[in-house]
C-alpha cells in the first residue's frame, strides 16, 4: 500500500507542477491579476484567486513530499474550489467541453477517488 500511495502522490505532483506552469506562464504573460479572458469585468476577488495558484499549486506538491497528509488535504482543497470556482465561468461562457475545465473536472475526480488510497498508504504520521 505504500508504494500504491507515493504512486499516486507522484502522479497528483506532476498534476500540480503542470498548473503551477500554466499559471506561472499566465503571470508572466499577463501579471498575476489577470483575468484569464474572462474581461475587465472579472471580480478582483477572482483574479486573486487564481493568481494565488502559482503559489498553492506548488506548496501542495511539495507539501505531498515533506507532509503528505497536509499535502493531501492541501491538493484536495485546490481542485475543489478552482472547479466549483471555474464552473460559474465555464456555465456563464458555455465553455463545458474545453480542455482546461475537462482537464479540471478529471484531475479533481481523480483527487476524490485516489486520495483515500493515498492516505492509508502513509507508513508514519505527520511529525
Amino acid at each position: 500500500m505504500f508504494r500504491v500511495s507515493l504512486f499516486i502522490r507522484l502522479l497528483f505532483t506532476l498534476c500540480l507542477l503542470a498548473a503551477t506552469f500554466n499559471h506561472l506562464r499566465a503571470a508572466v504573460d499577463h501579471g498575476l491579476l489577470w483575468d484569464y479572458g474572462y474581461g475587465v469585468d472579472t471580480p478582483l476577488a477572482s483574479r486573486a484567486f487564481w493568481g494565488s495558484l502559482s503559489f498553492f499549486d506548488p506548496l501542495a506538491a511539495l507539501l505531498l513530499w515533506l507532509r503528505p497528509r497536509w499535502g493531501l488535504l492541501l491538493t484536495l482543497a485546490i481542485i475543489v474550489l478552482d472547479v466549483v470556482h471555474n464552473s460559474f465561468y465555464v456555465a456563464a461562457h458555455g465553455q463545458w467541453l474545453e480542455t482546461f475545465y475537462l482537464s479540471q473536472v478529471g484531475f479533481g475526480l481523480a483527487v476524490l477517488v485516489l486520495l483515500p488510497l493515498a492516505w492509508r498508504g502513509l507508513a508514519l504520521p505527520d511529525r
